[in-house]
């Protein structure tokens, strides 16, 4: 069984449990239309994503010298937070979940998002209850996961023996390394599929195939 070890898992949120890539899109181009900058279709912004954020927003043209990060950051949230709010779960995501934590597995996300509009989120939505912790920024940066995934190890005390990390992009990885625990990416999510399969662990087209499988 491939997940016979696994007690615990950690799981992204966008683009991972979410669906809101396409909302993540529309958002970026709203800012660089408004800034006179070319806007990007779905196969560019996959290609392009990644931590930390404010790397990619230099590479679409951002000036963030005569711009502040901060200013930029907040300007994407207020917009994404309209967008977002019919954004839906990747599809058999609940029944999954459900079927995981009547199995007896506990399960945590760890999100770059900020920890107040992640918690409203999964609110929202219906799946807060699924998780014993949830771990995210006390800012809207999107900076690099690797500080809150060592602060879980720490406040948990869960064996990284017994963790699977489940996420969509190749920082999703980054990050198991980091924790030495097993990682699986999904596809379809915020990153092209051939930059995942970089990464030396599995690819995964279903969860629930992957899930039922073990």
């Amino acid at each position: 069984m491939r997940t016979n070890r696994i007690k615990h898992v950690i799981w992204d949120w966008n683009g991972t449990l979410l669906d809101d890539t396409v909302v993540c899109l529309n958002t970026i181009n709203r800012m660089l239309a408004k800034r006179g900058l070319s806007t990007m279709d779905l196969v560019q912004y996959r290609n392009l994503f990644g931590f930390p954020v404010r790397d990619c927003y230099i590479k679409l043209g951002f000036d963030l010298v005569s711009e502040s990060w901060n200013a930029v950051s907040h300007e994407f949230h207020d917009i994404y937070r309209v967008e977002a709010r019919y954004a839906s779960l990747r599809e058999g995501i609940v029944p999954l979940l459900e079927m995981l934590a009547a199995s007896g597995m506990t399960m945590s996300v760890l999100s770059a998002s900020e920890q107040s509009v992640l918690c409203a989120m999964m609110e929202e939505r219906g799946v807060a209850r699924f998780f014993k912790n949830v771990y995210g920024h006390s800012n809207n940066h999107g900076s690099s996961k690797i500080a809150l995934g060592k602060k879980f190890l720490s406040d948990t005390g869960i064996s990284s023996d017994h963790i699977l990390m489940v996420g969509d992009t190749d920082h999703d990885y980054e990050v198991a390394l980091e924790l030495n625990c097993r990682c699986i990416l999904l596809v379809g999510g915020h990153q092209a599929e051939e930059r995942l399969r970089r990464c030396n662990c599995e690819i995964v087209q279903d969860l629930n195939e992957y899930f039922e499988g073990s």
